[in-house]
């Protein structure tokens, strides 16, 4: 069941980088608007990341 749900989640974002390139190139409406959604949810992920590493740094302010 989970390996179902990854191959899911995994062709959504294959679907969605071709969407990027395809809109890039001048594709139709619903092209960019799914081009546009996969870049919102790629900021959302690498804002997610950024926040979760600062939070691993420790706010002690001590050094190394």
């Amino acid at each position: 069941m989970i390996g179902l749900v990854l191959l899911v989640v995994l062709a959504l974002v294959i679907c969605g980088c071709v969407c990027v390139v395809w809109a890039e190139r001048g594709g139709p409406r619903w092209v960019r608007g799914v081009s546009a959604v996969t870049l919102f949810a790629g900021q959302l992920v690498r804002h997610s990341h950024k926040r979760r590493r600062r939070g691993w740094k420790g706010t002690s302010g001590e050094g190394d």
